[in-house]
């Protein structure tokens, strides 16, 4: 008769998901870099020196302007929030919707970069929105700084990219929350026999569906 030991040999341990497969950490670190990359639209993009005289004629003075990133480059605060949306809505996503979702946020990501990428090839013409507005000329010549904020946007952008993309990777040890990502949970559910009112109720709050 085969004692503990053998019993315990025997047994099948599961392996446990890895750290960075969990769905709490992934989608968090897509909600951080996704409000990374919003907080640098916040900051300044650029400063520019005005020419003395068109400086002059606002009253500006020898003082450079300062443009933000929402305003060099504006797509990127709204791609921002959409790739924060996908990484939210990935924590409830089916199987299938985890990779429409991993598509939006590698999309959004793709945008930010080649927007902040745009403004580090053409510093003046993205500054020249808020030059415009400040002198009232457009198409002015000015001296443009770039800061670190548009590198920033870049890396937290390219970041993002592969975070979503582990998300259909990650989503394997996930625990099923549809009938959709259980194919066998239906067939389980008829081998059992009836079910009364409740039960039917609680395998509903499950994603079953009990008829």
């Amino acid at each position: 008769m085969p004692g503990p030991a053998a019993g315990q040999a025997g047994a099948v341990k599961k392996p446990g998901t890895p750290a960075w497969a969990r769905k709490s950490t992934l989608v968090l670190l897509i909600a951080v870099l996704a409000l990374a990359v919003f907080g640098t639209t916040t900051q300044t993009w650029l400063t520019v020196t005005l020419d003395p005289s068109q400086a002059g004629q606002v009253g500006a003075g020898p003082e450079a302007l300062q443009v933000q990133g929402s305003k060099a480059a504006t797509t990127v605060t709204a791609l921002a929030l959409v790739a924060l949306a996908g990484g939210l809505a990935a924590a409830i996503a089916g199987r299938i919707a985890r990779w429409v979702v991993t598509a939006i946020i590698v999309l959004a990501s793709a945008g930010i970069v080649v927007a902040a990428a745009t403004v580090l090839a053409n510093p003046l013409a993205a500054a020249q929105g808020s030059i415009a507005e400040a002198t009232g000329i457009s198409g002015s010549q000015a001296q443009v700084a770039v800061t670190a904020f548009p590198l920033l946007a870049v890396a937290a952008g390219c970041l993002l990219a592969l975070a979503a993309l582990a998300i259909p990777l990650a989503g394997r040890h996930w625990k099923a929350r549809t009938k959709y990502d259980a194919p066998g949970a239906a067939g389980r559910a008829a081998a059992a026999g009836p079910v009364d009112e409740i039960d039917s109720w609680d395998r509903l709050s499950r994603g079953d569906d009990p008829t």
